[in-house]
């Protein structure tokens, strides 16, 4: 039997603290599979309250290094949110302010700091990492169930169709993006079976990145699947492994998408094949337009949160932001507020990057992994109240922290 001490050792609340983690950092994909769906009760408040009663037991017993890199990124993130408070005294839209101004003030540091823990901590990564494939898988799943029965209809307004569960393409796809590269990570440093296991999962997860229809998301699983087992092979300065997983997975992608293609009536079935290769050829007019329209309005300070969609004449329709992470700290905060965006996330990629040398290639090529595909969709989709950015930037800049034993 274990002792009282055994139970409550750093490492327990640790990995409970990567589990939980998991679950707030991808609970919008969860939502979007009929279990989660018909629980009675919010699975992102359970998991935040939870993460928050398990951070400090994280801290206990361990003693933290700090890289003095951390110090830049992290100031231009403090100035960032400091701007944003300034700048609500001046949005046309008050009712806006309420409503985003708490998700990048208040929860933006939140979940920085969550993700900047978690990704420092080696018990809690692990089991983040771990339960990040799984998750991933079982939204996968879920979502190819759901449309098999007719049980989920993809985007849309919530409740618009209460008989079926709104899936959330963009954040499903996510999830099913950073799975891939996780599991990419698997296949390429296993042997024998394993290497069969992992290789099926990540095929499985190919496929399931195209049900929900996130363009972004199918390009960031390509990316991540080629990008994180090359990078830790060039870490390790193995430089031949890395060029030819990159050719293989460049030919086994275009092969696969070849295969689909010849029957043109099934892939018109899998919605983000549609959307990639519809007619237009899967430009998006309306985002060019707000970007253009962002980029007018911006100035020196900016329209202040929620500013934009009354300045462009539709009212309070919030979905009507840039769909550019960078674009819309531009419009919202103006030229001052583009320039701390640059100074914190810029800042935060110089810093991951110099840092990648400096870790074990497993842990530098699993970070990659985890923050490439929300990289990848902040600059063509989700907002500044996202709160899987800012955990992300937190899970990129934990390359700078080290948890050690005292």
């Amino acid at each position: 039997m274990l002792s009282r001490n055994q139970i409550l050792a750093p490492p327990v609340f640790a990995s409970l603290a990567g589990l939980t983690g998991a679950m707030l950092h991808f609970a919008g994909a969860l939502k979007s599979t009929q279990a989660v769906a018909a629980l009675p009760f919010d699975i992102t408040l359970l998991a935040l309250l939870v993460l928050l009663g398990l951070l400090p037991l994280l801290l206990l017993g361990r003693g933290w290094w700090l890289s003095a890199g951390l110090g830049p990124p992290l100031a231009a993130c403090g100035l960032f949110w400091a701007w944003w408070v300034l700048a609500a005294a001046w949005s046309p839209w008050s009712a806006g302010v309420a409503d985003r101004l708490p998700e990048v003030v208040l929860a933006g540091p939140l979940m920085l700091a969550m993700g900047l823990l978690i990704g420092a901590e080696p018990a809690a990564r692990r089991v983040f990492a771990a339960a990040a494939i799984w998750l991933g898988v079982f939204v996968a799943a879920s979502i190819a169930w759901g449309l098999a029965t007719d049980a989920v209809v993809l985007g849309g307004q919530v409740g618009a169709d209460p008989a079926r569960v709104r899936v959330q393409y963009q954040v499903a796809g996510l999830a099913i993006a950073c799975a891939a590269g996780l599991a990419a990570l698997r296949a390429t440093s296993a042997r024998g079976w394993r290497l069969l296991f992992w290789l099926s999962v990540l095929l499985g997860l190919g496929v399931g990145v195209l049900l929900p229809g996130g363009r972004a998301a199918f390009l960031a699983l390509a990316a991540t699947v080629a990008l994180a087992p090359a990078l830790r092979w060039v870490l390790q300065g193995r430089l031949l492994p890395a060029l030819a997983w990159l050719g293989f997975v460049a030919l086994g992608g275009l092969a696969g998408l070849g295969l689909l293609l010849l029957d043109p009536e099934r892939a018109d079935k899998l919605a983000t094949l549609e959307r990639l290769f519809r007619p237009q050829g899967g430009a998006d007019s309306a985002r060019e337009i707000l970007w253009a329209e962002a980029w007018r309005l911006g100035g020196v300070a900016g329209l202040g949160p929620g500013g934009f969609p009354p300045a462009i004449g539709v009212g309070q329709d919030r979905g009507l932001h840039p769909h550019n992470h960078a674009v819309e700290a531009l419009v919202e905060g103006g030229a001052v507020g583009l320039l701390l965006w640059c100074a914190g996330f810029g800042g935060a990629v110089l810093f991951t990057l110099a840092r990648m040398r400096r870790v074990a290639p497993e842990r530098a090529a699993m970070i990659a992994a985890l923050t490439l595909p929300i990289a990848m969709t902040a600059m063509v989709s989700t907002d500044l109240g996202n709160r899987m950015v800012w955990f992300a930037l937190g899970l990129a800049l934990s390359l700078g922290l080290e948890a050690r034993d005292v």
